[in-house]
């Protein structure tokens, strides 16, 4: 049993049911990721844990309670919320005391904790202005704020960060990291970001379509997807998906694939993965962009990095990498290439790949089979 326990819950409006049976256990001090495009149920479940959605069937509990039919203000959780949702009219300490006085918390309390909050978020020079004199990341940070001060079992975050511009979405991010790890709280974060999903959590749960398609740490989400919606939602830029057939040449099982220009490549397999028994089998093969690269940027650890000439369609330079598009299987596949690589479009050029990384998926079920 966990600290927070899904057990098979479902949400359902009239006919129609937006969240499928769901079953996740969250353990103390965890911080779990819930990550998806609009509409994949994930907000849904967040309201469901918080007490602002009923659940339809099945039980959320925490700390072993069942929290159905338990109002949210007996639940001792705190939500942050996408819209920081502050009071105008209340200076910044009177916003983050505001929950403490509602729950008749003595004045001599209420600002002890506000100061110990205020201190830890780095607002202490805030507590006179009232929000509408804040940035966002300084809104942001009141937000959390008044979700600290109430010493919560459970930190509910529905998307805090998406209103705030570029450089200040990495800034939080890094502050909600850190301030996880000093105060190890248990979290469930909802976003539609899955960079935001890898570098914050200790683990993700994948969700579309009202399903959660895999629970798992980043690593594991990342490396070894569980199928080809996760391949392709998860990474920036995401894997790439194209089709190919396992053959067996010198006793070694390889992927074969149509390239640009109407010529074909033969990838073989890292050893051990057992391909040669499914010779003639069509699948759909994964590669992150990071696993196709120039020769001298390819991992040097690896047993199975391949070197196949491919012709260059387009190339994109990005500061510390360059992104180099070409043709595999009929798909569009992204590499990641260094910086100073001289690769033009139009040219026959060297591309390095590394199988060891290579996953593949069953076109018709799309589920990964290795």
């Amino acid at each position: 049993m966990g600290f927070l326990d899904i057990r098979r819950a479902t949400k359902s409006y009239g006919a129609v049911k937006i969240l499928h049976e769901t079953n996740i256990s969250v353990e103390e001090g965890e911080f779990l990721v819930l990550v998806g495009p609009s509409g994949c149920g994930k907000s849904t479940l967040l309201n469901m844990i918080a007490g602002l959605e009923e659940v339809t069937t099945g039980d959320i509990a925490i700390k072993g309670r069942s929290m159905n039919g338990v109002r949210p203000a007996e639940r001792n959780i705190a939500m942050v919320f996408q819209s920081y949702a502050l009071y105008p009219n209340m200076n910044v300490a009177k916003n983050i005391a505001f929950g403490l006085e509602m729950h008749g918390v003595p004045k001599p309390e209420r600002d002890k904790a506000v100061a110990q909050v205020a201190d830890l978020l780095q607002i202490t020079h805030l507590l006179d202005r009232k929000p509408g004199q804040l940035s966002g990341g300084q809104r942001q940070r009141v937000a959390m704020g008044r979700a600290l001060v109430r010493d919560p079992d459970v930190f509910l975050f529905d998307e805090p960060l998406s209103n705030l511009d570029a450089k200040l979405r990495v800034d939080m991010r890094t502050e909600i990291k850190k301030l996880h790890r000093k105060l190890r709280t248990t979290i469930v974060y909802v976003t539609h970001d899955q960079i935001e999903a890898l570098t914050l959590s200790t683990r993700i749960a994948v969700m579309f379509g009202g399903h959660v398609q895999q629970l798992g740490t980043p690593k594991e989400i990342y490396d070894t997807p569980a199928n080809m919606f996760v391949a392709g939602f998860m990474g920036s830029p995401s894997m790439n998906l194209f089709p190919a057939t396992i053959a067996v040449e010198e006793g070694r099982a390889v992927a074969k694939a149509r390239c640009g220009g109407g010529g074909e490549v033969a990838l073989p397999f890292a050893e051990g993965r057992g391909f040669e028994a499914q010779a003639g089998r069509e699948i759909v093969l994964g590669l992150r962009p990071e696993a196709i690269t120039d020769r001298d940027g390819a991992d040097r650890q690896s047993r199975a990095v391949h070197v196949v000439d491919v012709p260059v369609e387009i190339t994109e330079p990005a500061g510390s990498d360059t992104f180099v598009m070409a043709h595999l299987g009929g798909k569009e596949v992204t590499g990641r290439f260094r910086a100073d690589v001289d690769v033009r479009p139009g040219e026959v050029f060297p591309f390095a790949i590394n199988m060891e990384k290579a996953v593949a998926f069953d076109p018709t079920t799309e589920l990964r089979i290795a």
